[in-house]
């Protein structure tokens, strides 16, 4: 921490002290502190972040598959899951907590999701990769139109396999894997309000859960 710049010293800080703070809670409230997961989730974001910028900085493509392997990190989708998983308090065995660290279908398959439907939206040319860039450079002669295309048909598979791991037995509790469906629910609706004047805004749902 002190090789860092005044400013992320504070970021740095402030991340530990809200993991440290949580990991508190959890034990408190159900016996099993998840400092060392938590951690390791948060480090495993940060190195993707980092690989992605590297991306960019050295304007270098990735191939499609070594990008979605990095992609289903980066989305930020696994920590959300890891600190639900923890926060639901229920079911805590050393097999389970060991397959959360290792990023389980479960997991994977909603992150998945969640980067394909990230990458169908528009970016602007140099200040991301996406992959419909990657899958475009890999195979020549394909049009945007034929890689969002095939990125729908990608994201119908991510759709089976996730059902396929909710209807399989498997050492986690119903509620997160709910936890993980109503993710993965959501993510479209995130991706197609601004296009789609039809679906009520995200505001109005909010609205709806609370009053």
């Amino acid at each position: 921490m002190d090789q860092l710049p005044d400013y992320m010293k504070t970021c740095f800080k402030t991340l530990c002290d809200i993991t440290n703070e949580i990991s508190h809670k959890v034990y408190k409230e159900h016996g099993w502190n998840p400092i060392d997961s938590l951690r390791k989730t948060w480090a495993s974001l940060c190195n993707a972040f980092l690989v992605e910028a590297k991306w960019v900085a050295s304007r270098l493509l990735p191939k499609p598959d070594e990008y979605l392997k990095n992609g289903i990190l980066s989305s930020g989708v696994h920590v959300v899951l890891v600190h639900t998983f923890f926060l639901l308090g229920l079911g805590f065995t050393k097999e389970n907590v060991e397959l959360l660290n290792n990023n389980p279908g479960i997991i994977s398959s909603t992150a998945l999701l969640f980067r394909l439907w990230d990458d169908l939206d528009e970016k602007p040319d140099g200040q991301d990769v996406s992959y419909v860039d990657c899958y475009i450079k890999e195979h020549q002669g394909v049009t945007v139109e034929d890689a969002r295309k095939h990125v729908m048909q990608m994201i119908s598979k991510a759709w089976k396999q996730l059902n396929k791991e909710c209807l399989s037995p498997n050492p986690f509790p119903a509620s997160f894997i709910k936890a993980s469906l109503n993710i993965a629910r959501m993510i479209p609706l995130m991706h197609s309000n601004d296009a789609n004047p039809f679906l009520p805004s995200v505001e109005e749902y909010m609205k709806s859960v609370l009053y």
